[in-house]
């Protein structure tokens, strides 16, 4: 199946996409992967969705990405007397350690590492950031606040705070027991981390799961862009997810942090991927707002690998529609004359690598002779990755002959993958990738596209070999 564009999409999976035959409508529509929100799902129905997903990757012949989103560590206040207490501004409100039933005074906070974290100055934000608290006062049992804005707050409402660095990890013992259970899959692709702080959130994450999935951290919270740089070196890739970032930051602040980050991961060549509220309204809507197009389109001028739909995947009315729209948006923005500039403009500089030198020097070429394709063979999936970071205006195919790798390379920019075996020498090698570059629509007979491999045939990270080859006369045979 060829994708007339090169920003994938993410779909979320949900009670209204669960089924085998809509996810199947799903990647028919454009999803070129799928997220399993962990908040709201059992391992019992993960494994069911996955069963799914990869029976309409068996269908279908084309590798599908799974993404399993872990939840991360929910902070909430506890329970009112009344379930619920109107406050004003003004007034003084403390959060505590006892586990009593709250009034208009106070609440219990049955978080711990939050009381012995939060310092006078501190800001608390409640409900998504609806009611405002500033920290006047800590005991390490108590925090005294003085309410800033906001009049109202209720039962179990999130608790974000943007200026405190909390001594625990990302993991909770819930995403242990759920990372646990999609390593056992052997199934899925990536894990997306939630609520990163620093690089040493992803040291656990990495330790348990020995590479055996892709990790993902989730930019939400303003302690992470502290120390971006190092959490995309140790990072798979990154999820710009504004939802929450727009609640620890100045909400004006989300669109310059997403081209810095989306422009960060492109020069270490880490997929990227935008996410939260992109065509919210099509939950509900059979077509989105203008401003939610302008969004979408934002993120695919910028050049992020793939753009992601939640609710409106997962819980909407319309989830095909919604795909369909993402998929239609991204097209037309990438036949949009001031595109290439935008893109280009953005190039970095290559590494002093073997395999950057070689994309570097493939782009060069299959742009100047205007070549069909560019074909790479990637085994571990690195080769691939560098030939994307140089985002070619002609097609990219990436061959594995590691189905793991060709799913995990579902989310990174321009990629086509396909499983095949590793070609046996440089003969085969050639008459391989035109053969699959003709039987999947990348080139017809006596065109031309270009080959980059590595010598000896089959060794991961060996890519040190370009070759120019003609599709044959019967669309079979590289002459």
């Amino acid at each position: 199946m060829k994708r007339l564009r090169n920003v994938k999409i993410l779909a979320t999976l949900g009670p209204a996409s669960s089924d085998e035959d809509m996810i199947r409508k799903l990647h028919a529509a454009g999803a070129d992967l799928f997220r399993i929100n962990m908040s709201h799902s059992s391992h019992e129905l993960m494994r069911t969705l996955i069963g799914r997903i990869r029976a309409v990757e068996r269908e279908c012949g084309r590798p599908i990405g799974i993404l399993a989103d872990l939840q991360g560590p929910k902070l909430r206040v506890g329970k009112f007397a009344e379930g619920s207490v109107t406050l004003s501004a003004g007034q003084t409100f403390v959060l505590d350690n006892r586990d009593e039933p709250g009034d208009s005074t106070r609440v219990f906070l049955p978080h711990p590492e939050i009381l012995e974290a939060v310092q006078p100055g501190h800001r608390l934000l409640i409900d998504d950031g609806r009611l405002q608290l500033l920290a006047v006062e800590s005991d390490k049992t108590s925090i005294t606040c003085t309410v800033v804005s906001g009049t109202k707050i209720s039962d179990r409402k999130g608790v974000s705070l943007p200026d405190t660095t909390l001594g625990v990890g990302a993991l909770t013992e819930k995403d242990r027991a759920d990372l646990d259970a999609v390593l056992a899959t052997n199934d899925v692709d990536w894990v997306a981390l939630s609520f990163i702080q620093r690089p040493e959130d992803l040291a656990e994450v990495r330790k348990i799961a020995r590479g055996r999935v892709g990790l993902m951290s989730k930019i939400e919270k303003p302690q992470a862009l502290e120390r971006i740089d190092e959490i995309i070196e140790l990072s798979d890739a990154l999820m710009v997810a504004r939802g929450d970032l727009g609640v620890e930051m100045p909400i004006e602040s989300v669109p310059g942090i997403q081209k810095q980050l989306t422009r960060a991961c492109r020069r270490a060549g880490k997929p990227v991927v935008v996410a939260t509220q992109m065509l919210e309204s099509m939950i509900s809507a059979p077509v989105p707002t203008r401003a939610e197009v302008s969004d979408v389109a934002t993120a695919v001028f910028e050049g992020a690998d793939a753009v992601m739909l939640s609710a409106e995947s997962a819980a909407g009315d319309y989830p095909v529609e919604a795909v369909t729209m993402m998929a239609s948006i991204a097209r037309k923005v990438e036949r949009d004359p001031n595109y290439p500039g935008i893109i280009y403009s953005q190039r970095p500089q290559p590494e002093a690598t073997g395999a950057d030198a070689i994309s570097l020097a493939a782009r060069q070429i299959a742009e100047t002779l205007n070549l069909s394709a560019i074909v790479c063979y990637t085994s571990s999936g690195n080769t691939g990755l560098r030939a994307a970071r140089e985002r070619p205006n002609v097609p990219v195919i990436a061959l594995s002959p590691v189905y793991q790798t060709a799913r995990r390379l579902s989310v990174v920019w321009g990629l086509h993958c396909v499983v095949t075996e590793d070609a046996t020498d440089l003969d085969d090698m050639v008459d391989r990738a035109c053969r699959i570059a003709f039987r999947e629509g990348f080139g017809k007979p006596g065109d031309r596209i270009i080959i980059s491999a590595g010598v000896p045939l089959g060794t991961p990270g060996s890519t040190n070999m370009l070759r120019i080859a003609y599709i044959g006369s019967d669309g079979m045979t590289g002459i």
